[in-house]
C-alpha cells in the first residue's frame, strides 16, 4: 500500500515504490498521467526524460514532489534532454534541443553526457543497466503489460485504461 501525504499518494523508497509521470509536451493539452512504479530503486532524487517511445513526451520518476518538478523544469529548459537531480541540485543532465531527442554536440560529449546521467541515476540509489532506457519505454503503450501515457494507464493486453485504484473506473 502506497503512502499517502496530505491526502496525495507519496512514493516510498523503503517498499520501492515510487511516483512516476507523463506529461504531454508537443501541444500544450496540459495532459498529465500518474502512477506508481516498483523496481527503479532511488532512495532520493527524480530522473526526468523527454526520450519517451513513440510520443515523446516528457517521462519523470522521483521520490518527492519537489524533485520531480526541478527534473521536469531542467528538461523544459534545455528544450529536452535528460537529467538527474537530487534535492535541489542537478546532478547530471544532456540537453537535445532538437525536437528535445537530439543534439548538435559531437557524438563523443553525447555519449559523455548519457554516462553522466546513467553515473548519477545509480549514485541515487538505481539498479539498472541504463535506467533512462528503461524510463523511455515505460510510456509506449504497444509492449505488455501496464504502460503510462499522458492520458493515462494503459492495459496493452486488454487495449483500455485502468484506474491506479480500484473503483475509479466504471
Amino acid at each position: 500500500m502506497p503512502k499517502i501525504r496530505q491526502g496525495n499518494v507519496a512514493s516510498d523508497t523503503d517498499q520501492d515504490i515510487l511516483k512516476i509521470e507523463v506529461l504531454e509536451s508537443h501541444r500544450a493539452t496540459g495532459n498529465v498521467a500518474a502512477a506508481l512504479l516498483q523496481g527503479f530503486y532511488l532512495y532520493s532524487g527524480a530522473l526526468a526524460t523527454s526520450v519517451a517511445h513513440d510520443s515523446h513526451n516528457i517521462v519523470v520518476v522521483g521520490v518527492t514532489d519537489e524533485e520531480m518538478l526541478l527534473a521536469v523544469s531542467t528538461v523544459e529548459r534545455m528544450g529536452g534532454g535528460l537529467v538527474a537531480v537530487d534535492g535541489d541540485r542537478v546532478l547530471a543532465c544532456l540537453p537535445l534541443p532538437v525536437a528535445g531527442l537530439l543534439s548538435e554536440m559531437y557524438m563523443r560529449r553525447v555519449a559523455d553526457g548519457i554516462e553522466s546521467c546513467i553515473l548519477a541515476a545509480h549514485g541515487l540509489g538505481s539498479t539498472l543497466p541504463d535506467p533512462f532506457m528503461t524510463l523511455s519505454f515505460l510510456s509506449l503503450p504497444v509492449i505488455p503489460e501496464l504502460k503510462l501515457t499522458d492520458k493515462g494507464l494503459v492495459d496493452v493486453k486488454r487495449f483500455e485504461f485502468v484506474s491506479l485504484f480500484l473503483g475509479e473506473f466504471s
